[in-house]
């Protein structure tokens, strides 16, 4: 398991940054895929935009982005209609298998 995987496991969503060249790398990677260099691992910007959203079965479901770079998928709860580029926040986050991911509106 690498660190991102953990760090998700224990409900954080951290993201690499290279030390050099200050790239943040999507996806995780433990090196640099620019400049070869080493990473720090720090908590992503929890505050994020809505990309799209659609729903299935009374279940809403979102791609989210991230520090202008970084989209993920995940479960919306949201009380009103949302509005693609509204800011959403993570309201948590896990690993099972795969990455899972909560948002909300803000």
């Amino acid at each position: 398991m690498n660190i991102f995987e953990a760090e998700l496991k224990n409900g954080r969503f951290v993201i690499p940054e290279c030390s050099r060249c200050q790239k943040v790398i999507w996806p995780p990677s433990e090196f640099c895929t620019q400049c070869f260099g080493n990473v720090i691992w720090r908590t992503v910007n929890d505050s994020g935009i809505l990309v799209e959203y659609s729903s299935k079965d009374g279940k809403m479901f979102c791609i989210a982005e991230f520090e202008d770079s970084i989209r993920i998928m995940g479960t919306l709860n949201c009380y009103k209609t949302p509005v693609i580029g509204q800011k959403i926040k993570i309201s948590s986050c896990g690993f099972d298998k795969s990455p899972k991911f909560t948002f909300s509106s803000e």
